[in-house]
């Protein structure tokens, strides 16, 4: 029987009704309880490091979870974390990153009703994570939520109350759970050929900036002194604007030469970005050192991102490490 390590940290899973709203009240051994039938499937024990809405979830608790794994992996067949969904997406990126080579799995899960209510998803959700993390083939970083495996790096919550919150971006569901039984379209635990390694810091100074129609450039001059890479969420395939000026090209040109990261992204969820095609985009391309996201997720763009800086890696070799598939992140680069 496999043994697995249920850290939890709070979220709406967890959550009690106060005075203000829901908050988190409900202990790692009381969420195990709801779900008595696990025992017969595997062997849990419950941890709670924090417990917190995941709003207040940062770099700092990704690499408390990370730390964790890594202190307990030797003791555990997998480990599955309780965490809220509003951040979710961005902690199993973040994992993604900070665990890589990983042959047991993680799995992230949460609920958007309370496991303590009659009428909830939280049971079926947590049931099922622990199904999954007990299962011989599953390895790496995911999302188990309304039955559904998504890579932790292509996952996003495109719905804030339904039960089917998230989907997966621009990849397939690694799996599908359906009473009791987990159905693998995507098993490729025999190509992982290296040891587990972890990872121990992340660069907290990357800014994202979603562009609006009019926006001036000039914007990335005031952030410059404060951070060390942008994100810019440019429209549709991918371009920068230029309102009868160069404000954001002379912006992008200082942040270059100051050795900073400029990741150009969309606002598009799927399909994701080809810079090539319009004049607004190549000439971009051809004129900056900017990485393009290609087909990544936001969260994965966001927190690979972090992690690479995190690592020390500059110039060309942030690049290439930006543009080396992790866990499924990204592919059109690869094209």
């Amino acid at each position: 029987m496999k043994r697995i390590l249920l850290i939890a940290t709070g979220g709406t899973i967890a959550s009690k009704c106060m005075t203000e709203g829901l908050e988190p009240g409900i202990p790692a051994e009381e969420l195990l309880a709801s779900v008595p039938e696990a025992e017969k499937f595997c062997q849990v024990t419950a941890i709670q490091p924090f417990s917190l809405d995941s709003t207040n979830i940062c770099q700092e608790h990704w690499l408390l979870l990370a730390g964790l794994v890594e202190n307990n992996y030797d003791d555990y067949d997998g480990f599955v974390i309780c965490h809220g969904t509003d951040t979710m997406a961005y902690t199993a990126a973040a994992l993604s990153y900070l665990i890589q080579n990983n042959l047991k799995p993680v799995v992230i899960t949460g609920a958007q009703k309370p496991i303590d209510l009659e009428i909830t998803d939280a049971r079926l959700n947590l049931r099922d994570s622990l199904r999954f993390a007990s299962d011989d083939r599953a390895h790496g970083v995911n999302i188990v939520f309304g039955g559904k495996v998504i890579a932790g790096t292509r996952a996003k919550k495109e719905r804030s109350k339904s039960y089917n919150a998230f989907s997966s971006i621009n990849y397939p569901d690694i799996a599908v759970i359906q009473d009791h039984r987990i159905i693998f379209y995507i098993d490729d635990r025999n190509r992982i050929r290296e040891r587990v390694r972890f990872y121990h810091g992340m660069d907290a100074k990357v800014f994202l900036l979603k562009l609006i129609p009019g926006m001036d450039g000039r914007i990335l001059n005031r952030m410059a002194e404060d951070y060390d890479a942008v994100i810019i969420e440019s429209f549709g395939v991918g371009g920068l604007p230029a309102y009868g000026e160069q404000s954001f090209q002379e912006a992008v040109d200082n942040w270059c030469r100051q050795g900073k990261k400029v990741i150009m992204a969309t606002q598009v969820t799927h399909e994701g970005s080809d810079m090539e095609i319009y004049q607004v985009g190549k000439s971009i391309k051809e004129r900056f050192p900017v990485v393009e996201a290609f087909d990544m997720t936001l969260e994965a763009t966001v927190t690979k991102t972090m992690w690479l800086l995190g690592t020390g890696v500059k110039g060309e070799a942030f690049e290439a490490g930006f543009y080396r598939t992790i866990n499924h992140d990204v592919l059109l680069a690869e094209q």
